[in-house]
């Protein structure tokens, strides 16, 4: 048995495969499609469901956990006699931070004897997926407790997050932009580039003009980053929500620029930042140098 267990939330935007195959405990949160309570369950068939839907009119919204339903899960957790590291969102993303340390001092006053340690990842979706795996990984090569939160702790602000978003109106629903702006935005066909600097809050860095030019811009960040250090075996992930010919073409385009980096693996994103960005939002994570929009 592992000495200690890595947890994580739904947000974390990795696939069902993944999380079941290396037996990662994850806290799901919920959502309404149409006020339909719906959670979060992170497979690839119930995101492109999710998506279809969107595009013929489907209304979603989100929900935080709340401080019970952490407490409730840690406290499953820390029954099993393991110490516990658990990642979620950002602590500038959401209330769930706030109300999972909460959650976590009450739950770990029951279980004096073990460690719970809740990490502000300032990191979100696949950036936090990213953070998720390669701690993962040193768990399962033999690390131990305080090194892997030592290495997390170290390594969180090396992953780059890089986003657009196709259809402003979704952003402006959940407050993001104004009405005139969603209007003039989709008159002159002005798609965000959007980035999680070292705060860990999501920025607008560009308007682009199109979406080629927003995927374009994205490329030459990512281009930028990779020029900046041995590139060698770097692991990339793009996760899309409906729009995987982009995302394929992402794809194709680094392989070219940098034929020598590793795998680029390709999934859905995830329901919750979906949900707030709409279909066509296309994001990239990978492990870097440090944080830079440009």
């Amino acid at each position: 048995m592992r000495d200690y267990i890595i947890a994580t939330s739904s947000t974390s935007d990795l696939p069902r495969t993944y999380l079941d195959a290396h037996q990662i405990p994850f806290i799901a949160y919920s959502y309404t499609v149409n006020d339909e309570p719906c959670q979060d369950d992170c497979r690839e068939e119930s995101r492109a469901a999710v998506y279809a839907g969107m595009r013929k009119g489907d209304l979603l919204k989100t929900s935080m956990i709340p401080e019970v339903t952490y407490y409730e899960f840690f406290k499953e957790l820390l029954a099993k006699g393991q110490d516990v590291i658990f990642l979620d969102m950002s602590r500038e993303m959401s209330v769930s931070y706030a109300n999972s340390t909460r959650a976590a001092k009450k739950a770990q006053a029951e279980f004096p004897d073990r460690k719970l340690y809740v990490m502000d990842t300032l990191c979100i979706s696949g950036g936090l997926g990213l953070l998720v795996e390669n701690m993962v990984a040193r768990m399962e090569a033999g690390m131990s407790y305080e090194n892997v939160i030592l290495w997390g702790e170290t390594n969180k602000l090396n992953i780059a997050h890089r986003f657009t978003v196709d259809d402003l109106k979704y952003l402006k629903m959940g407050g993001r932009v104004s009405n005139a702006s969603a209007l003039v935005g989709s008159i002159l066909s002005i798609k965000p580039v959007l980035y999680v600097p070292d705060g860990g809050t999501l920025d607008v860095v560009k308007k682009a003009r199109g979406r080629k030019a927003a995927l374009g811009s994205i490329l030459s960040g990512v281009i930028s980053d990779l020029s900046k250090f041995d590139c060698t075996g770097t692991t990339i992930h793009i996760l899309h929500a409906d729009c995987m010919d982009d995302a394929a073409y992402v794809r194709d385009a680094i392989k070219a620029a940098y034929p020598q980096v590793g795998d680029i693996a390709i999934s859905s994103l995830g329901v919750v930042i979906g949900a707030h960005c709409g279909p066509g939002l296309l994001t990239l994570f990978y492990l870097c140098t440090g944080r830079s929009p440009e």
